[in-house]
């Protein structure tokens, strides 16, 4: 993956996208995350680590993380959202919103 100028990774990758369009063989979802008053700048930190996210930025409103995050299937998804999203340190809540393609 490419830095940024500002020294963040590119998380946005040509892998996930052919000629403009999503890939179809992948399982992509939005996660709105909650978490700890003052944490959420290290729940970003240590999300963007993760395989599997392609985007994470804090944001303000009802939820403090937003990851956009794919996986192989539905299966894969959940285990990347319980087992590795959710075992961070700092977050209390987690809903996941699975993308569609319409």
């Amino acid at each position: 993956m490419s830095r940024r100028p500002n020294g963040r990774r590119n998380l946005y990758s040509s892998q996930s996208q052919t000629r403009g369009r999503e890939r179809s063989d992948v399982v992509e979802a939005y996660v709105l995350i909650q978490t700890e008053v003052g944490k959420a700048k290290v729940v970003v930190d240590e999300v963007r680590l993760i395989d599997g996210i392609t985007f994470a930025d804090d944001v303000t409103g009802p939820y403090d993380v937003i990851v956009r995050a794919e996986a192989d299937d539905v299966d894969a998804l959940g285990r990347l959202v319980v087992a590795k999203i959710q075992a961070i340190n700092g977050i209390t809540r987690t809903l996941t919103c699975p993308v569609v393609h319409l």
